[in-house]
């Protein structure tokens, strides 16, 4: 059988500035997700370590190095990671930020939380056992977007489900997390610079506009009206019956 890719690539032209992802079914019988890039196309696994190893018999080196962190705390020692396992760590890092791009560009966004937590969980791993600054920093200088990916799919999901107030204070959530990334940072100047946050920024503005209004917001509409036209009467009922509404909401 031929190892030419050609054939394959041709039936899946790559188109520069987008994004192209697609699940298969592997020889094994469990789905891929497959990425094309411009020379060529990159497979993973759907779960686990997106390609398919188990360093030291684990889910991933994170978890390794974490197993081995928590060994050593029992003991009273400190544990450090070396720049070999750094590297080590930031190329698997990579891996993880391929995957949940892929699985953006399809709407899994369970996926995406999955992947992008594992991914900040990573960088707090770092910062917790790298001994120099700027080992650290070579990590965190990526959170504010993972962050912001972690939020998207977040608030897509409640989007999805009609549930406005939860996503909007999921995105301010997210936005005020990156704020405090930054003005805790080496480098609060950054902070005018993100595209992270002025993207939450504008998303924001956005949800807000689309988001209806509830069954005692458009009461305490009403009764502006009613005090505005002088229907004093028409806002007396009104301002009960939102009274009610509140006390219910509130369990009272």
């Amino acid at each position: 059988m031929s190892l030419d890719l050609n054939t394959l690539l041709q039936d899946w032209p790559h188109e520069s500035g987008s994004i192209k992802v697609r699940k298969i079914l592997g020889l094994d019988g469990r789905e891929k997700l497959q990425l094309r890039i411009d020379l060529g196309v990159l497979q993973m696994e759907m779960s686990g370590r997106p390609d398919g190893q188990r360093p030291h018999n684990c889910e991933s080196l994170l978890v390794y190095h974490q197993r081995r962190a928590a060994r050593a705390a029992s003991r009273g020692d400190d544990y450090e990671l070396s720049s070999d396992d750094l590297n080590e760590l930031q190329h698997e890092g990579i891996q993880y930020y391929h995957r949940y791009l892929s699985l953006f560009q399809i709407n899994d966004f369970t996926g995406v939380i999955r992947d992008t937590q594992r991914n900040l969980d990573l960088f707090s791993f770092v910062a917790d056992h790298a001994e120099r600054e700027e080992l650290v920093w070579s990590f965190q200088q990526f959170r504010p977007y993972v962050v912001m990916m972690n939020t998207r799919a977040k608030a897509s999901i409640l989007l999805a489900d009609g549930k406005f107030a939860a996503a909007i204070r999921e995105i301010e959530e997210g936005r005020d997390g990156i704020r405090e990334f930054f003005e805790a940072s080496p480098f609060p100047e950054l902070m005018q610079k993100s595209s992270e946050l002025a993207f939450l920024e504008e998303w924001l503005e956005e949800v807000r506009a689309k988001r209806p209004l509830s069954k005692l917001e458009i009461m305490q509409r009403e009764m502006e009206l009613a005090i505005a036209s002088e229907s004093y009467e028409r806002a007396a009922e009104l301002r009960d019956a939102i009274r009610l509404l509140q006390a219910r909401e509130s369990g009272v």
